[in-house]
């Protein structure tokens, strides 16, 4: 069984993870905030202690600007609707997840205002057109740190000097680099962060999160209501961090898990596992050159992507090249839209798709070398 889907999920987790799990399940999985018992109050210090790990790698001040959720995707939904309003302005980019796409089609439908920014065939956010359509109107700027389907990094830095400049919020999706690239909350001038755990951060799924800046903490609306332990005697939900936007019950095993693959990646260093992925990433590259029938989508400088390699067989079904690796040779891979009919339009792929091989640190270079053998094979099959 070789894995290259890390782009969906990481495979393996990070050591530890799964035990994390079964010993918070079998220890005593209780409530914080609830709970005036010992248990509980254990609970509560291993909340706070993960938030300040996050707020660590993200460089966010305070911790209590960290929050969890369900998803990246439900860190979005808050985070779109919590902030705009009937005649607000949003920008986007071409590139975007249908975890973007989606909540601001609703939004449009409602009366937000959305113009999208140019991308090129290959993927790179197209700056100059971005400035233009970030006036003194627009409130957010919404966009991926990299594209899903071809991994093209896109310029959040420099996104965020504009924003700044001109009075607008800036609004993180980074689904494909937590954990992977350097991501400041204070050097690229993000306002919110949206995380998570299953992927870059090589943890479970069913956790993600949002790191707000102050700002937001103050102006966001809670799109979700109910019980957080904490003023339970008023109806309204509590006006401070991170109470405000975590009603219900929150994932602790989760929670528990993505402590320890934060240790693991503090331990390892994002810059080493990145490095890794690279290494891999050059050696598929240079191997694809040699094999007739199939291109590359994105960007041709390898430092302007993370490590996915979006593959069009051009002569081919892409989904029929992906079974085929799935059954004759034991290789995951991932055909079709990726959630993202937006960046495929951009990048020229759209309907067929493309075969996505999203690699991971703990992947080999045997396993490469098997990917490049078996894609030689069925590519030279009449």
């Amino acid at each position: 069984m070789i894995y290259f889907d890390n782009g969906s999920t990481s495979h393996p987790k990070a050591p530890g993870v799964p035990q994390a799990v079964k010993e918070i399940l079998e220890r005593g999985c209780f409530n914080i905030n609830r709970g005036s018992y010992a248990g509980a109050y254990e609970m509560s210090s291993l909340v706070y202690d993960t938030r300040e790990k996050i707020a660590a790698l993200f460089e966010c001040a305070d911790s209590k600007q960290v929050v969890f959720t369900g998803s990246v995707t439900q860190s979005l939904n808050m985070a779109l609707k919590g902030l705009l309003r009937p005649g607000d302005c949003v920008v986007t980019t071409h590139i975007e997840h249908n975890a973007v796409v989606r909540p601001l089609a609703q939004l449009h439908a409602q009366g937000v205002h959305v113009d999208v920014a140019q991308c090129g065939s290959d993927g790179r956010l197209d700056l100059c057109d971005m400035a233009s359509k970030i006036t003194e109107r627009t409130k957010l700027v919404v966009m991926s740190h990299a594209s899903n389907v071809c991994g093209a990094i896109l310029p959040i830095r420099e996104v965020g000097e504009i924003c700044r400049k001109r009075g607008a919020l800036l609004l993180i999706d980074s689904a494909q680099t937590a954990g992977v690239l350097p991501i400041s909350m204070v050097k690229d001038a993000i306002d919110i962060l949206a995380f998570t755990g299953h992927k870059g951060l090589l943890s479970a799924q069913g956790l993600g999160g949002l790191v707000l800046s102050q700002k937001i903490a103050d102006e966001i609306t809670p799109v979700i209501a109910g019980g957080t332990g904490s003023h339970s005697h008023i109806a309204d939900m509590p006006d401070e961090l991170p109470d405000k936007l975590e009603a219900g019950t929150l994932n602790l095993p989760g929670i528990a898990a993505l402590s320890v693959a934060l240790d693991y990646i503090a331990e390892m260093g994002a810059d080493t596992i990145f490095a890794r992925e690279m290494q891999l990433l050059a050696r598929l590259t240079d191997g694809l050159s040699d094999i007739s029938g199939v291109r590359m989508i994105g960007p041709e400088n390898p430092a302007e992507k993370c490590a996915i390699a979006a593959l069009d067989f051009p002569e081919r079904d892409n989904a029929a090249v992906a079974v085929r690796l799935d059954e004759e040779y034991g290789i995951m891979t991932r055909c079709g839209l990726h959630c993202a009919p937006a960046a495929h339009k951009a990048l020229g792929t759209f309907p067929r798709g493309v075969l996505r091989c999203s690699l991971g640190h703990l992947n080999t270079e045997a396993e490469v070398d098997k990917l490049l053998s078996a894609l030689t094979h069925i590519t030279q099959d009449r």
